[in-house]
């Protein structure tokens, strides 16, 4: 050891904190395998910050209100119902994604009426850690027709307002549809 110079000094310490992250510096404890000996961690996952936006599309001029839902197939290959939404692409605000995003997965042209809220949560894909942030907008319907040539898309279908909650596969998606009536109030 160099005099003056910390055991570890020069290279990164395992166990140890980097800038920004949150800790004491001290070591964490080391695992060990089947014959007591320590084994070696896993290098952290990259971290990468995705944002997208879409929303909640609803139609009044058949009556009762009907909103706008697509279907995919999630990672476990089940089909699962949620607002249309998407990547935001270089230069484009949250609103011009989730106009351009509704059209492309739905067919419907819509035009925005207020933000509906922000949803943000972690997921791992690809050997990366994820952090999405979703911007969600309530939407009026003002043209275009009901297409799922997406190819990202297995299903679209107009669904009763009033049973959008219940349909939606996402804790978060419905917890969005709380704020609805209010928003739809204000819009009137």
């Amino acid at each position: 050891m160099t005099p003056g110079r910390s055991p570890g000094a020069g290279r990164e310490a395992e166990g140890r904190t980097t800038s920004g992250e949150s800790g004491s510096g001290a070591r964490a404890p080391r695992k060990r395998g089947k014959r007591g000996k320590a084994t070696a961690r896993p290098p952290r996952m990259p971290k990468v910050e995705e944002t997208s936006a879409g929303g909640l599309v609803i139609d009044r001029s058949q009556g009762s209100p009907h909103a706008v839902l697509i279907a995919r197939f999630d990672r476990r290959g089940r089909l699962v119902w949620s607002l249309p939404k998407g990547h935001l692409e270089a230069g484009e605000t949250p609103e011009e994604a989730a106009l351009r995003e509704v059209q492309e997965e739905t067919g419907i042209d819509a035009a925005i009426i207020e933000h509906l809220g922000t949803i943000d949560f972690w997921f791992i894909a690809e050997n990366k850690r994820i952090h999405k942030t979703v911007h969600h907008f309530l939407m009026e319907a003002v043209g275009g027709a009901l297409s799922d040539e997406d190819p990202e898309v297995e299903e679209v279908a107009w669904v009763p307002l009033a049973d959008v909650r219940e349909q939606l596969a996402y804790a978060d998606e419905r917890r969005l549809m709380d704020r609805l009536p209010d928003l739809i109030a204000d819009a009137e």
